[in-house]
Formats: C-alpha cells, structure tokens, sequence
C-alpha cells in the first residue's frame, strides 16, 4: 500500500480502511460485514468525489451556469473516466479480488 499512497501523494492513517476500501465485494462475501463496510465506503467515496469535482469546477469556471458545471461533473465522475484514472493510478496493481 506504501507504494500506492506514494504514487497518489497521500499517506492513510487507517490502512484497515484503505485496504477494505480496495476489496472487491466477491472477496468479502463470506462475511456479509464487511460487504456492508465495503459498500458504505463506496457510498461515502462517491460522495467526496462529487464534493471535490464541484468545488474544483465552480472555482474554475466562475462564469459557468449551473446546467454547465453539472455536464462537466457528469462527464468527470462517469465510469469510464474514473477507470481510466485508476489505470493510470495503476490501482489495479492494489485490488483484492
């Protein structure tokens, strides 16, 4: 994990929770606890990311209208774009499947 928290510039103080945080469900599904912490990390994760798109877009764009900076955040946090940053992260070196 030392390796990933260098590459993304941030250092964990909970590694337990980083290293939940990059199990995938199929791993914990013996223990239906863990699959329950797992989804909530995602849920709170998605949350922080929308939180920390916007806030970058509105001080980007001041000009920008609301239907604008809710396209660019739309188009930022998709899927695909999320999985191209992981790949480039290199998380898929990281996850517990």
């Amino acid at each position: 994990m030392t390796e990933l928290e260098e590459r993304i510039g941030y250092t964990f103080r909970k590694k337990s929770l980083l290293r939940l945080a990059l199990t995938h469900p199929s791993v914990s599904h013996e223990n239906s606890r863990a699959l329950q912490h797992n989804q909530r990390l995602e849920f709170l994760g998605d949350s922080i990311v929308n939180h920390v798109i916007a806030e970058a877009l509105y001080q980007r764009f001041p000009a920008a209208r609301e239907g604008e900076l809710s396209r660019m955040r739309a188009s930022l946090v998709k899927g695909e774009t999320l999985a191209a940053l992981g790949r480039e992260l290199g998380l898929g070196e990281h996850l517990l499947l």
